[in-house]
């Protein structure tokens, strides 16, 4: 049996720009993807603390720096520039696998600047 958790989340980023003439996807800045441990093209759940909106969609990388997340296509009706946002992407484990699995986390601030970056709950960076 496979448990679906959680492998990689950005916590409390604000969306910088929606584009609804894009094909869809949400844009991330391609460092903090990284530090997430998220893929890009990578499919994501998308949490909207200001709305109570919720989406799965992908993450498509953004420039180097830049501190974007860009909803994009029909997404962009989900948020709007400013609102608070967690982008979550799961994998599947064993049980075994699952017990000592830990996540990463990189939690925003509201200049979407990476405050701290946490393996599970244990803070690393």
């Amino acid at each position: 049996m496979l448990l679906e958790m959680l492998k990689g989340k950005i916590h409390r980023a604000r969306i910088t720009q929606c584009d609804i003439d894009y094909e869809g996807s949400l844009e991330i800045d391609i460092e903090l993807l990284e530090k997430a441990g998220i893929l890009p093209y990578e499919k994501i759940l998308v949490v909207n603390a200001t709305n109570g909106q919720r989406l799965e969609t992908y993450a498509i990388p953004g420039a180097a720096g830049s501190g974007t997340f860009c909803l994009n296509g029909a997404a962009a009706h989900r948020g709007s520039v400013g609102d608070i946002i967690t982008i979550m992407c799961f994998a599947n484990f064993t049980e075994a696998e699952a017990r000592t699995f830990r996540p990463r986390v990189v939690v925003m601030d509201e200049k979407n600047q990476v405050t701290a970056i946490r393996l599970g709950r244990e803070t690393i960076a």
